[in-house]
């Protein structure tokens, strides 16, 4: 009798989803770099005010009650239709809802324009809402190989088709549309690629256990949407579409090194973390293994950013976008202290402590919207990038670290792991800024500073591979988690 194949690990699952990643990002910047130079600031910070629209619906559209299938003990066939209904409905009610307030919202930020591309673009909403459970379902089997052929479609598609259609002169409606389309193709392929066939239906006795466990998440996910976004609202609304354009191109950038380890982790993450509720000690010690290797690819490539930021934006995008150096710096710092809060997030989300994360982000959303309207006001852009920053630093990153402590992790050994990374990563940056400084050959520049951080981030990979061999087998038993309750 034939063995079934094993399921993939989160080490396997996490390598796709690097690769996924880095394709998705290569793609984007380059179709992002051309879109940039053809649209300019103005029409880039148009689609960033309806993109802000898109995400906000995204943080709470189905729910919650999506990862309760990563999360289910047993055949998560039995909550699927219950799961579909809730999502499809959820996502119904808030596509339309969105599309009536459109107005009132671009005119609140500052951008009436941007009304007819946010009611387009929010049509991902309900898109979003049909392929949930699939997508958590791939996610729950660490399937990320065939997320980055789904994924590989949607960013391809979209951005090919937002690149013809600005170039025809579409303005910001072209990456609406472009957007719009690759979203439903790859629903298609979630469709085609979902472990369970999809269907509705309604269990009676699901949909309060399910509403349970997932009204907390999504109310989590909207104070975190407003932890994130608040800096590109308050951008808008208070300095306008073009400063919100600079921004976000500035934002963009500093996320690069995090999002293409950060985001295929926190893909990974949640369900390796299930897949130990049953060991403890090695599920305590799994957020620092994590967290260690990030700080070793990403600051290296942070402190380059910052160091080359000028002969960067300038190389890629023209003068036009140099105002966006000025706050790269602190963006920086702002994503390498996100990285950490998303982690610790997912983190306690799996130990059920949902309500705790909730007053964590809603706690520190009040210190936040405060400091960035103050900063916007005194300082402009560089202002809001800052108060972004130090509120992050010095009030969510302390937050969630108090409340890791409390689980038992060893804050303090996690901490010691950082000295080397940091290290290296500001002799990365003081070479970068000295190539930036001396050399006025903006492609010579890039290169002596992006050496220093390849050589930088492979040595200490190197100096890391027994914790990277060990993680490999996470997640490759069968998932054993915690019922909902």
């Amino acid at each position: 009798m034939m063995e079934p194949a094993p399921r993939p690990g989160a080490s396997s699952a996490f390598g796709w989803s690097v690769l996924n990643t880095v394709l998705s990002r290569l793609g984007t910047l380059g179709i992002g770099i051309v879109l940039a130079r053809v649209l300019g600031p103005e029409s880039f910070g148009t689609f960033a005010v309806a993109l802000v629209a898109l995400m906000a619906v995204l943080s709470f559209n189905e729910l919650g009650v999506s990862l309760a299938i990563v999360r289910w003990p047993g055949d998560p066939a039995r909550i699927v239709p219950t799961v579909n209904t809730i999502s499809v409905a959820g996502s119904t009610l808030f596509c339309g809802a969105a599309i009536v307030a459109a107005p009132a919202f671009t005119a609140a930020v500052g951008d009436p324009h941007a009304t007819d591309v946010i009611r387009v673009l929010i049509l991902s909403v309900l898109i979003n809402g049909v392929v949930a459970s699939p997508a958590a379902l791939l996610q729950r089997d660490f399937r990320e190989k065939t997320r980055l052929g789904i994924d590989q479609v949607n960013v391809w598609v979209g951005a090919l088709l937002s690149l013809v259609l600005a170039l025809a002169g579409m303005g910001a409606m072209a990456l609406a549309v472009g957007r719009v389309a690759g979203s439903l193709l790859a629903a298609v392929m979630f469709l085609r690629a979902s472990p369970v066939p999809y269907r509705l239906g309604l269990d009676r006795e699901l949909v309060m256990p399910l509403l349970r466990f997932g009204l907390p998440l999504a109310g989590t996910s909207i104070i975190f949407f407003a932890l994130g976004y608040a800096d590109q609202l308050t951008t808008g609304a208070v300095l306008g579409s073009t400063a919100l354009g600079f921004y976000v191109l500035a934002f963009n950038l500093s996320s690069w090194p995090v999002s293409i380890l950060a985001q295929p982790l926190r893909r990974v993450a949640p369900a390796a973390f299930s897949s130990l509720q049953h060991d403890r000690g090695r599920m305590n010690s799994l957020p620092g293994a994590i967290f260690a290797i990030l700080t070793c690819a990403a600051l290296p490539a942070m402190l380059f950013l910052v160091g080359c930021a000028q002969p960067l934006i300038l190389l890629l995008y023209g003068s036009d976008w140099l105002p966006s150096a000025e706050v790269l710096s602190w963006l920086i710092l702002a994503a390498f202290t996100k990285m950490f809060c998303d982690l610790a997030y997912d983190f306690l989300v799996v130990l059920g402590q949902s309500g705790t994360v909730f007053y964590i982000q809603a706690g520190s959303l009040l210190v936040l919207v405060p400091a960035l309207i103050a900063g916007s006001k005194l300082f402009g852009v560089p202002g809001v990038a800052a108060a972004q920053a130090l509120v992050t630093g010095l009030v969510v990153f302390p937050l969630y670290l108090r409340r890791l402590h409390k689980t038992g992790l060893d804050i303090g050994g996690m901490f010691k792991g950082m000295f080397l990374p940091a290290a290296v990563g500001l002799a990365v940056g003081g070479l970068a800024w000295l190539a930036a400084t001396l050399q006025p050959n903006a492609v010579l520049a890039l290169i002596a500073g992006g050496a220093a951080a390849g050589s930088g981030t492979l040595w200490l990979l190197y100096l890391r591979r027994d914790l990277i061999r060990n993680l490999r087998n996470v997640g490759s038993a069968p998932l054993r988690t915690a019922a909902l309750s």
